[in-house]
């Protein structure tokens, strides 16, 4: 167990951050105990990720209920994954420029660089190709991916080298959680920074979530979302799947991004997932990730994040060997796309965090470091979608849609074997046009290294010159990676009937190698 020494300081000021009249209180940790909690959160990121990997989004609105299967050398597998090597890139980016870098230089580290992307993420990097900066790049006006889970899998390292400070991991998670996602989806990872910050100094996982709660908007989604796990615990202490229906129930079918489709990626829900393994879990590190797992939808995301906060709150030290006896052989290996290992990450997350604890009025005597704690405080209120739902989805195939021109039908499987279809065409004056009626809609088709520019014109007026080239590296899109790439979308319109009109201009970036538009299909909006 961690010796932690707790100091109060009666203090002549009583300024506390944000003019709080609390007296500010101390505690002290050795910085080897530390490092030990670090690698405890690091560890339980790969475990998790590792022992829910064959599960990812198997059970879409259903809990998981095939068996489990857990053994060592499982965890190598952590080294390949998006959880990881996606915020080792802003660790990165830290290291070259430093922690106060402006956030431009953040997103550029992962927009630039040479690995897949998925959902807010993928239009996170091409807003940024496209000119769109942050904190521009994750809004709703840009991204209709806001909600989605992305930064609040990506965003522990921040919570790791924030001990005891959640104010001040809010702060670093409003600058890089803005780069890809906006409200819920910031929301997210403020959200599990805070459980870990907490994890440091909180040994009570039902103390650890109640308090971390606060460091997120009450009135936001999220924050409901959460509350109803945590009402869910009280009513039912043991039976976490009445506590799961509730939230299937009351959040199943929110998700924007996933709209009218079992597949929900929205970090709220997902979010709650943690907290029904951490609860329901009650300390245990296999049954809080068995939990979590079971819950469905991201399932290797969410058990990652809650045998995290397990791993901060009792140190790697005190991980079952069952679960750890793998990460000594990988210890020393590269996480791919990143130049760090566990054990580096581990040094420089400790590294990290001495600097943000003096710098935010604590101290290092000797081998103890003296750690200035904060109270959870929200940030301001940020809703993407709060007006709107999915009024009805619509195909190419459906007669609302027009062509002239050369439009070629093409088709594609995508994971479990559903079939899209769409059209392609290469030649300037190549157009559709879609009516439909709603306040909102959104046009999806294909990006890849031979996508062009189209004009969109919305009631006939031209609105956007869209540009739907994208290649990394040297691996492209593929069908079934970018399909339902969103090329398009608008969401304040007039209530009523309205035209979209899509037409090929023959050009394209400098970079790509054709000029061709991929149209699949459409989802249109109305008030809620």
């Amino acid at each position: 167990m961690a010796h932690i020494k707790i100091t109060l300081f009666i203090l002549v000021s009583c300024y506390f951050l944000s003019c709080s009249n609390e007296t500010p209180s101390f505690m002290t940790i050795t910085e080897a105990d530390l490092r030990d909690k670090i690698a405890g959160g690091w560890a339980g990121k790969m475990i998790g990720v590792s022992y829910g990997e064959e599960t990812e989004f198997r059970a879409l609105g259903e809990t998981y209920d095939k068996e489990l299967e857990w053994q060592s050398d499982f965890v190598e597998g952590s080294l390949r994954q998006d959880d990881l090597y996606v915020q080792m890139s802003f660790m990165m980016a830290m290291d070259q420029y430093g922690m106060d870098a402006p956030a431009e230089k953040f997103a550029e580290s992962f927009a630039n660089a040479g690995y897949r992307l998925w959902h807010a993420n993928r239009k996170a990097r091409k807003n940024f190709w496209d000119g769109i900066m942050p904190p521009l790049s994750g809004n709703p006006k840009y991204s209709m991916h806001a909600d989605d889970i992305d930064f609040q899998i990506e965003a522990d390292y921040i919570g790791f080298m924030c001990p005891g400070m959640p104010q001040t991991s809010n702060q670093i998670c409003d600058k890089i959680g803005h780069i890809m996602n906006y409200g819920d989806g910031v929301y997210g990872g403020m959200f599990v920074c805070a459980l870990y910050t907490v994890a440091y100094f909180e040994k009570d996982i039902d103390k650890i979530v109640e308090t971390a709660a606060k460091a997120i908007p009450k009135e936001s989604q999220y924050a409901q979302c959460i509350q109803d796990v945590i009402d869910g615990y009280h009513n039912f202490p043991d039976d976490w799947r009445k506590t799961w229906q509730l939230l299937q129930d009351n959040w199943g079918e929110r998700d924007i991004c996933g709209a009218m489709d079992p597949f929900n990626i929205d970090a709220k829900i997902n979010g709650a997932y943690i907290v029904v393994g951490l609860l329901y879990g009650r300390g245990d590190f296999q049954k809080t990730m068995e939990i979590s797992i079971r819950c469905g939808q991201d399932s290797d995301c969410n058990p990652s994040n809650a045998a995290a906060v397990l791993g901060i709150r009792d140190g790697y030290s005190k991980i079952p060997d069952l679960w750890k006896e793998g990460i000594p052989a990988i210890a020393d290996s590269l996480i791919i796309n990143t130049n760090y290992s566990f054990n580096s990450v581990v040094d420089n997350t400790l590294n990290y965090a001495k600097k943000i604890i003096i710098e935010n009025g604590g101290k290092i005597e000797g081998e103890n470091l003296v750690i200035k704690i904060q109270e959870p405080k929200e940030p301001p209120l940020e809703q993407s979608f709060p007006n709107i739902k999915v009024a009805y989805r619509t195909t190419i195939k459906d007669d609302a849609w027009k062509w002239k021109g050369s439009w070629q039908e093409y088709d594609y499987l995508y994971s479990g074997g559903q079939k899209f279809y769409g059209k392609v065409s290469a030649d300037k004056g190549s157009e559709c046009t879609l009516t439909f009626k709603g306040t909102g809609i959104l046009l999806m088709g294909h990006w890849d290294k031979d996508g062009g520019r189209a004009d969109v014109y919305l009631d006939g007026n031209k609105v956007q010159t869209i540009d739907t080239y994208y290649w990394v590296g040297n691996r492209g899109a593929g069908y079934g990676w970018l399909n339902g790439a969103h090329l398009y979308h608008i969401l304040d319109l007039e209530p009523g009937e309205h035209t979209l009109r899509v037409v090929s201009t023959g050009e394209k970036n400098e970079k790509a190698v054709g000029s061709k538009i991929y149209l699949e299909r459409a989802i249109v909006f109305q008030p809620k």
